[in-house]
């Protein structure tokens, strides 16, 4: 039997950008957005990354909405003397649904390594959210080169969650973060075919999405489609605008 159409996914991050009163203000603009598409969200799944201090009041602006709310990070025990860290079993109850993990800044700024994208995609998947795991090549090189490097990331974190779990991968080229513009489209449906052809990720019974970011905006996706399922974004959706022509240019491509 053949396995049912994975659905597409578009989210955002807004990283460290916004204040509390601008990030109510663009789930507001987001809203009244896709309120001029009845059905839109009946085609694919959308998301938004905010800080943790706005995190359950945006959950509670998106209710109703159908929209996914997610966290940029959490620890990989669910309770205990760790001080600054945010349980995953906290995110859950509150209704976090994604909990984003390994991401280049992080593992630049902090340290963090695949062992620990790893253990972060198994704590929030034994408390029912979905990893949505950064993996990416350091260089720009060859597609083979690329892959090897991604390979190791997306096996650590396939081994610690159970088979039947949800995971993202978000495949964003550190290179390309940040740039002016996104990895060459050939590149990227290239890298991203050969990561879903992985062992690890062919033989899991649970659902594997794997999206494009890196300098992703509108325009990008048609390129992509053959190679991915979705976009993760950053600033070219921090104008609301933009990011529902995003989601509307998945919806329909």
């Amino acid at each position: 039997m053949a396995s049912p159409p994975r659905r597409r996914l578009v989210g955002v991050s807004t990283k460290m950008y916004f204040s509390a009163a601008r990030t109510k203000q663009y789930a507001d603009e987001l809203l009244t957005h896709i309120s001029k598409s009845s059905n839109i969200l009946d085609q694919l799944d959308v998301f938004i990354i905010p800080d943790f201090v706005t995190l359950t009041s945006v959950i509670a602006q998106l209710e109703n909405s159908r929209i996914l709310t997610g966290a940029q990070d959490s620890f990989y025990e669910d309770k205990g003397a760790y001080t600054g860290e945010v349980s995953p079993a906290v995110l859950a109850e509150v209704g976090c649904r994604i909990v984003e993990l390994g991401h280049a800044e992080r593992r630049r700024i902090f340290g963090e390594t695949d062992d620990d994208a790893a253990r972060k995609a198994a704590a929030a998947a034994r408390n029912g959210m979905i990893p949505l795991v950064c993996i990416g090549e350091r260089t720009q090189g060859e597609i083979a080169v690329a892959v090897n490097e991604c390979q190791a990331q997306v096996e650590a974190v396939m081994a610690a969650v159970p088979d039947e779990a949800e995971v993202i991968l978000a495949y964003e080229p550190v290179w390309a973060i940040g740039a002016a513009q996104p990895a060459g489209a050939d590149y990227v449906v290239a890298v991203t075919k050969d990561i879903r052809s992985l062992d690890c990720v062919q033989k899991r019974r649970g659902t594997t999405r794997i999206l494009y970011g890196g300098s992703a905006g509108p325009g990008l996706f048609e390129n992509l489609k053959t190679g991915v399922d979705g976009l993760f974004l950053g600033r070219f959706a921090h104008d609301p605008a933009q990011f529902y022509q995003t989601i509307t240019e998945i919806a329909t491509a």
